[in-house]
């Protein structure tokens, strides 16, 4: 066999330069074109067939086999966030106000360099490798489904993505059968009253008041309406009312999330806010306006994908566990609805070099050893789907 390690061992230095220059010129979602130039810039020089731009932004490299192996993708997302980065590396961002807080720049690392093992082998394929660079995948609607739509996976027989995790220790893979991660719901929420002076609170209609008591009944939704073995959650991020301390606003003002695994428990959510806000109009005279955004699917793996990815981790002499069920949200869960496949989380949290901040923070950064065994579980996923022969 391959020694998928070692090869990826070898490209570590490689892909530790790729990552941070990514790191040092991250980009918003959407707006991700000197990235894209760079990846193609770096792909053009390999022998696969490149079509850009699919979707919006997104790039997509096919190396084609020699036999009649089966046709399966990897992919890695490229976007970063608007957020000013706190860390004292050299590499730091020099884009202000955007940062590369998620992974992203060492996804797009670990898969070019995925590439270049790949050219390196390329007399050993069995099937066809498909790579796939996707823009967009920090903001809804996420790059993925418009890479669908433009046909990234037209003859892609199965499909397998990795996150870089800092939550996770370096060394490690997780992931597990069926739901791994939430479908990320947004909601907004305008409480329009009667405003008026703080010393007659009687002549108003107070909207603060109202709010508060819609925060307040809308937790008794996940405690006392959904079976407790079942998972949600309602989260307030931000509350807004008012400019004075002696004045009563007009309106108040919320936003927040919900993450739900089941369709029709997130249907039951939406529902029992929208009952809420109905009851509370009748009950004080007040009108509203409800905003709720369904986000993207439940990543939810096949079973005999997660199969793969548990072997190629234990084949590798990776510490292979079954990961929690997680309420983030990511965009490969569109991916999965289309094909068969699994996504895996890659440990990259080190507390010696400090990478354990967590995603979105101003602090975050990765343990870059660990993607080297991103690449190797990669490159063993590709061996046990057949797409690459076995070394005598």
């Amino acid at each position: 066999m391959f020694d998928w390690f070692q090869l990826a061992q070898q490209k570590e230095s490689r892909m530790v330069q790729i990552r941070r220059y990514l790191h040092q010129y991250p980009e918003l979602s959407f707006e991700e074109y000197h990235t894209r130039d760079f990846i193609l810039n770096q792909l053009s020089q390999l022998s696969c067939e490149i079509r850009t731009p699919v979707g919006r932004n997104g790039i997509v490299a096919t190396f084609k086999g020699h036999g009649d192996g089966p046709t399966v993708a990897l992919r890695a997302d490229f976007d970063a966030l608007p957020i000013d980065e706190l860390t004292e590396v050299d590499y730091k961002s020099k884009n202000p106000g955007v940062m590369h807080a998620c992974g992203h720049d060492g996804h797009t690392a670990i898969l070019l360099g995925v590439a270049e093992i790949i050219e390196n082998h390329l007399t050993s394929l069995n099937g066809d490798v498909v790579l796939i660079f996707q823009y967009g995948e920090e903001i809804m609607p996420g790059g993925s489904q418009e890479m669908i739509d433009d046909g990234c996976l037209q003859d892609v027989d199965k499909i397998y993505g990795n996150h870089l995790w800092s939550g996770y220790p370096t060394g490690t893979i997780y992931s597990r059968p069926g739901a791994l991660m939430a479908s990320p719901d947004e909601f907004s929420i305008t409480i329009q009253g009667k405003g008026g002076h703080g010393a007659k609170p009687q002549e108003t209609i107070d909207p603060v008041v109202i709010m508060a008591e819609f925060i307040m009944s809308a937790q008794k939704i996940v405690s006392r309406t959904i079976d407790p073995v079942k998972q949600a959650v309602i989260s307030f991020g931000m509350v807004q009312a008012g400019s004075a301390d002696n004045i009563i606003p007009d309106s108040a003002f919320c936003k927040g999330t919900v993450r739900t695994f089941d369709t029709e428990i997130q249907t039951h959510v939406m529902t029992k806010m929208e009952k809420l806000l109905k009851g509370l109009a009748v009950a004080n005279d007040i009108t509203y306006n409800f905003d709720y955004i369904k986000g993207y699917l439940p990543v939810h793996n096949h079973q005999d994908n997660y199969e793969v990815v548990k072997q190629a981790a234990n084949d590798m002499n990776l510490r292979f566990n079954e990961s929690d069920l997680m309420m983030i949200g990511e965009d490969f869960s569109h991916y999965l609805k289309v094909r068969p496949g699994a996504f895996f989380l890659t440990g990259c949290g080190n507390p010696e070099i400090d990478t354990i901040h967590p995603h979105h923070s101003p602090c975050f950064n990765i343990d870059e050893k660990a993607m080297k065994y991103a690449t190797s579980e990669f490159l063993k996923i590709l061996e046990l789907e057949k797409v690459i022969f076995k070394a005598p």
